[in-house]
């Protein structure tokens, strides 16, 4: 199985946020920064896939200049095979949403892909708008906010559930599909020490 996951760096959520000048983004001066807290589900849940299907490939793709680097690195030393850096001049938040998933899917149009994860949203611009548009764009399905994935034994069909207002909406599918994780989904691992230090020497 081939696996895409879409991952964001995003402010530290106990950074003190200010805003630039002209009040359009955020003052990256002294701020700190980490992996969008949703998409850190959605990269734990590719991996999970994988302790039970060994044969599963997983790439993490980010959007941004330089200073996304580090979000990779967070992924590669989680243990995902390979990692995708599309670089532009401008930080990841200061990219408009249409133009980031656009980006995001022509790339992963020219992968082998059976599932696409995001986070449900980023916490920067809470936009929840990249996943269902990557989905639009590469022309499949796609289930949002879900709090719980499996898939079957023909490896081809899924369950998904995702919480609705007065209880839990059951999905049935087909892959390939892009998926939106929600909190409640799993609980992140952290990376070992042997995984960082490999992640260093890679390129």
């Amino acid at each position: 199985m081939d696996i895409a996951v879409c991952i964001k760096e995003v402010p530290d959520t106990s950074s003190i946020i200010k805003l630039s000048p002209d009040k359009r983004f955020i003052n990256r001066q002294d701020l700190t920064f980490c992996m969008n807290p949703y998409d850190e589900y959605a990269l734990e849940e590719t991996l999970r896939i994988r302790d039970k299907l060994s044969d599963t490939k997983i790439t993490a793709i980010t959007l941004g200049d330089s200073n996304a680097e580090q979000v990779l690195r967070t992924a590669l030393s989680l243990g995902v095979d390979r990692a995708a850096h599309l670089v532009t001049d401008a930080p990841a938040g200061e990219i408009e949403v249409f133009f980031s998933a656009f980006c995001i899917s022509k790339f992963i149009s020219t992968l082998k892909y059976d599932l696409i994860l995001c986070g449900k949203q980023a916490v920067d611009d809470d936009s929840s708008a990249v996943g269902p548009m990557i989905a639009q764009f590469l022309n499949i399905p796609q289930v949002t906010v879900i709090t719980k994935f499996e898939l079957k034994e023909d490896k081809k069909s899924f369950i998904a559930h995702r919480e609705v207002e007065g209880g839990v909406e059951i999905i049935e599918g087909v892959l390939p599909v892009v998926l939106t994780a929600q909190k409640g989904l799993n609980e992140p691992r952290l990376p070992s020490l042997m995984g960082i230090m490999q992640a260093k020497k890679r390129r």
